[in-house]
C-alpha cells in the first residue's frame, strides 16, 4: 500500500498531535484519512520512531504508557487491530483460565496469526 502526499501529510500531523492525549482518550481521524492508511502508517513507523534502538537487555518500547493498568490499555496505546488484539489477550492468559485450556489458546493465536498474514498480503 502506498500513501498519498495528503495522508502522509495527515498521518504525521496525527502522530504529533496524540502525543499528548492521555491512555484512552479517543482521538478522531482527520477528514480524509481512512483507518487503513493510518494503520498502515503506524505498522511503518512501529521500532522507528526517534531511533529507537535496543542494547538487547531494555528498550524504551517495553515500557508501559502512563495510566496503562489493563491489557485494553495496552492494546489502545500500541493502535493494535482486532487480530493482533485477540493474539495479546491470547498469550497473556495463556494457560490460566480453566475454559481455555493451552491447546485452544494455542489453536486461537494461529487463527487470529493466520488472518492477520491473509489481511497483510492482501495490501
Amino acid at each position: 500500500m502506498n500513501l498519498t502526499k495528503e495522508e502522509l501529510v495527515l498521518c504525521r500531523r496525527l502522530e504529533s498531535d496524540i502525543k499528548d492525549v492521555s491512555v484512552g482518550q479517543a482521538t478522531p481521524l482527520p477528514v480524509g484519512l481512512s483507518m487503513r492508511a493510518w494503520q498502515y502508517y503506524m505498522s511503518t513507523r512501529i521500532g522507528k520512531k526517534e531511533g529507537v534502538t535496543s542494547d538487547g537487555s531494555t528498550a524504551s518500547y517495553y515500557e508501559l504508557p502512563e495510566g496503562a493498568t489493563e491489557l485494553q490499555h495496552l492494546i489502545s496505546h500500541r493502535d493494535m487491530n482486532a487480530q493482533i488484539g485477540e493474539i495479546f489477550r491470547a498469550c497473556y492468559r495463556y494457560g490460566m483460565v480453566s475454559h481455555s485450556p493451552k491447546v485452544r489458546d494455542i489453536k486461537k493465536i494461529i487463527f487470529y496469526a493466520q488472518a492477520e498474514l491473509e489481511r497483510l498480503s492482501k495490501l
